[in-house]
């Protein structure tokens, strides 16, 4: 007969909980309360294995189309807000796809949270450029994440060298694809299309609406969900009632 009593016995969400942390130790991520930038909404955070997007890994964005792309693009802005600290954030920009959406000002990414004084800006001539500078960026240790906007092809040989990079830095690296195929060793990917954004009793935009799509997930399952930003508060939140609805299985990664 076993020595342990009911009481001493672990609960199931202490077993899962246990299970995640291992899993994580397994694949080189971190496994500790720190090594996490969650997104503030417990509908997406609670979903997420590690509560969020766990550091030294990387993590896709992708707009659904062309024309989602500047919301693509604001929503990881807002994402890129959330790092808590003061340690500089880089933002490596090289796709001619992203020249429509205007470059980045100090009024617009205030009203995503970010700070303007925190983001160092990094335009390069091409794609090879870019690709360079976000591995020396995450090697470099010196920011708190980073983030890089990359078009075309990214080869395995490419995307293991980011996925060693941000391992060992133990860094969140956020790419936001403008065109391509997907980052293979991505441990997230997020599909992202824009929405009626929120308006105020003036007419006035108050908030940004995606919707947004979680299409991989290492350890988790394929949800999608329609998230808005209050510029106000800077908070992200559910813009419906019905939310966290499956994909359908053409759809899953």
């Amino acid at each position: 007969m076993s020595s342990e009593t009911p009481g001493s016995r672990p609960s199931r969400a202490e077993i899962v909980a246990d299970l995640r942390r291992r899993l994580a130790r397994m694949e080189g991520l971190a496994d500790d309360g720190d090594g996490y930038l969650p997104f503030g909404l417990p509908a997406l955070d609670e979903h997420l294995p590690q509560g969020g997007l766990v550091f030294g890994a990387v993590h896709e964005i992708a707009a659904a189309s062309d024309a989602d792309l500047p919301a693509a693009f604001g929503f990881l802005l807002a994402l890129l807000a959330r790092m808590p600290g003061r340690a500089p954030l880089l933002l490596i920009l090289a796709s001619r796809k992203l020249a429509r959406c205007g470059a980045p000002h100090g009024h617009g990414l205030a009203g995503l949270g970010l700070d303007p004084s925190r983001l160092i800006l990094v335009e390069t001539a091409n794609e090879t450029e870019a690709l360079w500078a976000t591995e020396e960026a995450v090697r470099a240790r010196g920011p708190a994440a980073v983030a890089a906007a990359l078009g075309g092809r990214l080869d395995l040989k490419a995307s293991q060298r980011l996925l060693h990079a941000a391992r060992d830095a133990r860094l969140p690296l956020l790419l936001l694809r403008a065109g391509g195929e997907s980052v293979v060793t991505a441990t997230t990917r997020w599909r992202i299309g824009a929405s009626r954004g929120a308006r105020d009793r003036f007419g006035m935009l108050s908030g940004w609406r995606w919707h947004v799509a979680l299409e991989r997930c290492r350890n988790g399952c394929p949800r999608e969900w329609n998230v808005e930003f209050d510029h106000a508060t800077h908070r992200f939140g559910l813009a419906a009632p019905m939310a966290g609805a499956p994909l359908a299985r053409s759809g899953a990664a």
